[in-house]
């Protein structure tokens, strides 16, 4: 046969649709060449509605099932000022609080599999100092889950700047509850989970990460403090204090503050490598050959409820569950799926009941911060659910 006439027999079953100019790239595969493909045309007007409407310069989606990407869609723009530019697949974005989950609870549940640490020992056993201000029985487990009782953040109404204050601040903030009694979220427990890193592995967070996680996934194009020659293909953000518009330096101004690595934010990612981390996830829940470093059986830890007991507000060991943060679930993916946000506009959703992920990339605070897309995660997230048959959470 033909390659011709190969393609034309085969044309049936692939849907591809390019706009070109950077407006939207979209790609649907067949789930299974014995029922129809998908439409998750649903989801395309969510992200072109939510982009004309002015709540981000562009967006890239991807959702995966069954072991592949059956969807992925790119609108909008990458940058606005000072000039337009197109948004592209190999976009990088500020993952901001995407950093928790993926990258420091995963670098510390990695030393808990090592005999490092344990979950249940006190920060304090590391970090002597950390007991002041009646902080001494908060364990890893608490800050993992931000059960620890500290408050949001360290404090920012002064102009500080360096790692060492930034840890000074961490190392004696005060309590706002009890540790175990209220979930709070708190920037301050991955400040500390993350030094805790640097402490047992003897190397900066950054380095542990590339050489722990980014390496062994393949995720080449990944990393903190991006270097001059990327600037190009990075999502800017915002304005700084100075007016000095955020590009390839992180949002979260604690993390920069502190030099740009940090275990609350700092990392940054594009669409691929992002999706190789959710299918090599997803794949080592479901038991099958696997990149993702980390056993089956604490990566279960991860992504199953550790909150304390009683307490209504369910946490994994970095992951979400269900908590008021848990809108990008959407409606129709299970109550047992997971998932984080990042401030910037970012988030996933990993569902592996119907072996799914739903990742969104967005820089929604450029130029000048003041747009959501809260609704965004959610409607995109229903629709995905409803295009792959699914119909109720469980």
């Amino acid at each position: 046969m033909s390659d011709r006439r190969t393609e034309a027999k085969y044309s049936s079953l692939k849907r591809r649709h390019v706009l070109l100019g950077g407006a939207a790239v979209c790609v649907s595969q067949v789930v299974a060449c014995a029922r129809p493909a998908p439409s998750f045309e649903a989801v395309d007007v969510l992200v072109r509605d939510t982009v004309r409407q002015g709540e981000a310069p562009g967006a890239v989606v991807v959702i995966g099932h069954d072991e592949k990407i059956v969807h992925r869609f790119m609108y909008g723009k990458r940058a606005i000022v000072p000039v337009p530019e197109p948004l592209s697949w190999d976009t990088h974005f500020d993952m901001a609080s995407l950093t928790k989950p993926t990258m420091t609870a995963l670098s510390v549940m990695q030393l808990v599999e090592q005999g490092r640490v344990g979950l249940d020992e006190r920060v304090s056993q590391y970090f002597p100092e950390f007991s002041c201000n009646g902080k001494g029985n908060i364990t890893i487990r608490m800050l993992l889950t931000h059960y620890s009782g500290l408050p949001p953040d360290v404090p920012l109404n002064d102009p500080w700047t360096g790692k060492a204050e930034g840890v000074r601040r961490a190392m004696t903030s005060p309590l706002i509850n009890q540790p175990g009694e209220k979930f709070v979220y708190s920037d301050i427990n991955y400040i500390m989970l993350g030094l805790l890193v640097e402490k047992l592995s003897g190397v900066p967070l950054n380095q542990y990460v590339k050489v722990n996680i980014l390496d062994p996934l393949g995720m080449t194009e990944s990393g903190y403090l991006p270097s001059s020659s990327l600037r190009p293909l990075i999502a800017p953000t915002q304005y700084d204090e100075q007016g000095v518009m955020l590009r390839g330096v992180v949002h979260d101004p604690t993390a920069r503050r502190m030099g740009g690595v940090a275990g609350h934010a700092g990392f940054f990612s594009d669409a691929q490598d992002m999706s190789l981390y959710a299918q090599a996830l997803l794949d080592r829940l479901k038991g099958r050959p696997s990149r993702f470093p980390l056993r089956q059986e604490t990566l279960v830890l991860m992504t199953t409820p550790q909150q304390p007991a009683g307490k209504t507000d369910l946490r994994g060991l970095g992951w979400d569950i269900d908590t008021h943060y848990s809108s990008p679930r959407g409606d129709v993916f299970s109550r047992r799926s997971f998932g984080h946000t990042g401030f910037v506009g970012t988030s996933l959703w990993i569902d592996p009941d119907s072996d799914s992920y739903v990742l969104i990339l967005t820089n929604r605070v450029h130029p000048s911060g003041g747009h959501s897309v809260v609704k965004l995660r959610h409607d995109v997230a229903t629709a995905a659910g409803k295009a792959l048959g699914l119909s109720a959470p469980v």
